[in-house]
């Protein structure tokens, strides 16, 4: 168990004022059986409304709007976390486990996968002495293997490519070994969920997979080939990336926009 503390910042700049600007934010981490949160302190700049509530995934969302001219939109999410509380969640929306067993936007696999998908098991299937268990044990078989046969590459990827044509690739960051590895436990019936989160250190947020076993939502670090541990904490779940973006809006006016993400996270003393 680790207390941790951490600073979420997020930075817009419009290129020209922009009006009626209407965001939705997914960077507010949650208690659960895992983590527990304290000292929450939540800056958003400039806004006229905002209104805090759950979303159809049960993560933690901020949804405001700011009327006035602006060209720049700053939020700052930071507390206090204890972590490491239990290696699992449990799994209180089983009557959704439907939508985490079938494929959705990047997470669908293509020849390349399904190819892959098949190889693994008949390498499981040699090894079944010792690969005996339920789904925990499917997942990190699927877990080490992808370790071994995928290579870490940052600028390989974008926001945007699926887990097929990651994998065809054969590299990409986080979010592409989460993808992957989720594709390939829903081809071998293991419901999985991607995960957006953080870890110790300065940078951005974080990528990993969370699988159902026996009531159990249990975490998966695939980029490093971990169990999810007191070094995680964790913002939010859904199907892939699509449904953690950490922000989304409109706005009126003729400007594009660029978006700064700045992550520290620090153990703390008692």
């Amino acid at each position: 168990m680790k207390k941790l503390g951490f600073t979420y910042q997020m930075l817009l700049r419009f290129s020209a004022p922009v009006t009626h600007h209407h965001f939705t934010l997914k960077c507010v981490p949650k208690s659960s059986h895992r983590q527990e949160i304290s000292d929450l302190s939540v800056q958003v700049e400039p806004y006229g409304f905002l209104s805090r509530s759950g979303d159809g995934f049960g993560n933690e969302s901020l949804y405001g709007a700011c009327e006035m001219a602006h060209q720049s939109f700053r939020v700052c999410v930071a507390g206090t976390v204890r972590t490491g509380l239990s290696h699992y969640e449990m799994a209180s929306d089983v009557h959704r486990l439907g939508i985490y067993q079938y494929s959705s936007r990047n997470t669908a696999p293509g020849p390349a996968l399904l190819r892959y998908a098949d190889d693994l098991e008949q390498r499981r299937c040699k090894d079944c002495g010792t690969r005996r268990g339920g789904n925990y044990a499917r997942a990190l078989f699927l877990m080490e293997q992808l370790y071994r046969d995928f290579v870490y590459e940052p600028g390989a990827t974008d926001i945007q490519t699926t887990a097929e044509e990651a994998f065809v690739r054969g590299r990409g960051v986080c979010q592409d070994y989460a993808h992957i590895l989720i594709a390939l436990c829903r081809k071998n019936g293991v419901p999985a969920r991607y995960v957006v989160g953080m870890l110790p250190g300065e940078g951005l947020s974080h990528a990993w997979v969370e699988i159902y076993d026996d009531g159990m939502w249990l975490g998966l670090d695939p980029t490093n080939n971990l169990l999810v541990t007191d070094q995680h904490i964790k913002i939010s779940h859904g199907r892939d990336y699509h449904d953690c973006l950490l922000n989304r809006g409109i706005f009126t006016g003729s400007a594009t926009q660029t978006q700064e993400v700045s992550v520290v996270v620090r153990e703390l003393t008692e």
